[in-house]
């Protein structure tokens, strides 16, 4: 999403998540947060179909977290024109945001199934009383 002025809309990964990305991306790190907007505006009307589709791991009030298939970026990369490095600038950011979702409790059980998986993060804000 963009707002009236053009800049990159909302997104669900913050904080370490979103800064080991940017440090590991083969993109500037100015340009992840634009990404994960893109990425964000492509996959927050298609949550139901996670819903139906995905294992959920976790559900926060704000965002979710999906386990994939491994190839899942590719398909997003595909549908909103993202090259080969800004789509493994996205994957690695959601695959973070996942990691960390799981906390001292699960996060083990989270790095072991995303060996084999991939992870997804979409944003659910409310955006009731937003303009």
């Amino acid at each position: 999403m963009t707002d009236e002025n053009g800049s990159p809309g909302p997104y669900p990964i913050e904080g370490t998540p979103l800064v080991k990305a940017a440090a590991l991306a083969s993109v500037p790190a100015e340009r992840v947060p634009e990404l994960l907007a893109r990425v964000q505006a492509d996959l927050g009307p298609r949550i139901d179909g996670y819903r139906r589709r995905y294992e959920r791991i976790t559900a926060e009030p704000d965002r979710e977290a999906f386990l994939v298939e491994p190839d899942h970026w590719d398909g997003v990369g595909d549908r909103i024109d993202l090259t080969d490095r800004e789509r493994d600038a996205v994957a690695r950011a959601h695959e973070a945001a996942v990691e960390r979702a799981g906390g001292g409790d699960r996060r083990a059980e989270f790095e072991t199934a995303l060996e084999i998986r991939s992870g997804v993060v979409i944003g659910v804000a409310d955006d009731r009383g937003e303009e």
